[in-house]
């Protein structure tokens, strides 16, 4: 049977002993169905939306057009951060998780009804830029929300591994994204385009039902509910606004966060950009680069963990800048490879990139982006910061278009692009605080009153 817990130093009362592998697996699986309908979009927009929804723009004009929508939903998540970080703070962890996964389940099933441009006309795009908006409303909480449920449920040794869940469902997400368009995308063109597109899409309703099963039944987090009972305690009203909190003693670490988190530029450069350019300019089958995207993230989702392990027994800086230097050094001869048409080492270059170097972001970064912050404001500081900072990432697609220039012939630009975020959010990585050997009620700027209280105490 399991028994209570007690956090050393200042009596908060946690839950069972089995919670923090519940919330993980909640984190994870949920994560993992959010993300499928989050990146089904990234798929849809380098394969299919230029053609039926852009088609008049021209070649050119009709893929910088759809790689522009799949920015549009990150555009919009610094703006939801807004909102999921204040209900997360205000009201849970879990309602966020709750709101997410149902919001996403519903938008990308009506994109999966949309009528095209030849059946509507300019209507068709603007409802799917629309929808793509409210797609990033609703994934605004969801790794900031995940990412307080796991490592406020888990030991303080282990918050890199239990929070590296959630990034790990990302990926999971990512191959059931792409592995399901690998059926379709042997069908020919003509079914492919009328109704065989649709059906990732459709199927979203049943992942909103599965994610919302699993996720009813997680309880709060107890360091959330003690800092309830301390507001239910004191008529400060700093409790009752966390975003004021935040930007009175986190600006800072918001901003710190918001540079750190351009390392998610390689994800999209890899997954959308790359996807185009082999498909559209190189003539590599779809299925091919399909299969090599698949893989690279199995590879990740069993890598991330593992860095998460390290990152609890060394710190969360070394990881992360072993993936953010690594993934700007990488990108170079994967998109080389790219450009050659050379289908072994794409794989090889691939695999080692997204499924290896990059996962010790992913080991590491959620601990290292939530950890700046204490609970109070911890979903608000690491959703206003990380979307902000993964707003360049969304249309990292769009920017490297542009770079490339006609037929996205020129790679060299977009390598350099790739390569410079991952240099900036190194660089900011290292004027970040070192968490992982803090008891999770320590965590926080010491400048902040509560945390220099509680720091107090324990001395």
């Amino acid at each position: 049977m399991s028994t209570p817990t007690t956090v050393p130093g200042n009596g908060k009362t946690t839950v069972s002993r089995r919670m923090p592998g519940k919330a993980a697996a909640g984190a994870w699986i949920g994560s993992a169905l959010e993300y499928y309908d989050f990146f089904i979009y990234g798929s849809a927009a380098a394969l299919i939306f230029p053609r039926l929804f852009f088609g008049p723009l021209g070649e050119t004009g009709a893929v910088l057009a759809s790689l522009g929508t799949f920015g549009v939903a990150y555009v919009m998540r610094p703006l939801g951060s807004f909102l999921m970080g204040h209900i997360g703070d205000r009201h849970g962890r879990k309602i966020v998780m709750v709101l997410t996964i149902a919001g996403m389940g519903a938008v990308t099933f009506l994109i999966g009804l949309l009528p095209t441009y030849e059946q509507i006309g300019i209507l068709a795009p603007i409802l799917l830029i629309v929808l793509r908006a409210l797609q990033g409303i609703a994934v605004a909480g969801e790794q900031s929300g995940a990412t307080s449920m796991t490592m406020e449920h888990a030991p303080h040794r282990r918050r890199a591994f239990f929070s590296s869940f959630t990034l790990g469902g990302t990926q999971f997400g990512f191959i059931l994204a792409t592995a399901v368009f690998l059926p379709i995308s042997a069908l020919p063109d003509d079914q492919f385009f009328s109704w065989g597109w649709r059906i990732p899409f459709l199927l979203s309703i049943v992942v909103m039902a599965v994610a919302w099963w699993i996720r009813r039944s997680l309880s709060e987090t107890p360091e959330f509910e003690a800092e309830q009972t301390e507001e239910a305690a004191h008529l400060d009203k700093d409790r009752k606004a966390p975003l004021r909190y935040l930007f009175r003693y986190y600006t800072a670490d918001v901003i710190k966060v918001v540079f750190a988190a351009l390392v998610s530029v390689t994800s999209t450069i890899f997954s959308v950009y790359a996807l185009n350019y082999g498909v559209a300019t190189i003539g590599i089958p779809r299925a091919t680069m399909l299969w090599m995207l698949i893989i690279a993230n199995v590879f990740g989702v069993i890598s991330i963990p593992l860095w998460a392990i390290l990152a609890d027994r060394i710190g969360r800086k070394p990881v992360f800048i072993l993936g953010a230097l690594g993934s700007a050094t990488l990108i170079w001869p994967f998109i080389h490879s790219v450009s050659q048409g050379d289908i072994a080492m794409m794989y090889v270059w691939g695999i080692l990139l997204s499924g290896i170097v990059y996962s010790a972001y992913g080991g590491a970064g959620l601990a290292v982006f939530s950890e700046q912050f204490e609970t109070r404001v911890r979903m608000s500081g690491m959703a206003i910061g990380t979307q902000f900072g993964f707003a360049l990432g969304g249309f990292a697609p769009t920017i490297a278009a542009a770079l490339a220039g006609p037929g996205l012939a020129n790679w060299v630009p977009v390598a350099v692009f790739c390569c410079v975020c991952g240099i900036v959010a190194t660089g900011t990585v290292l004027t970040m605080r070192e968490t992982y050997q803090l008891e999770t009620h320590e965590l926080g700027n010491p400048k902040s009153p509560s945390v220099a209280s509680e720091l107090e105490v324990r001395r």
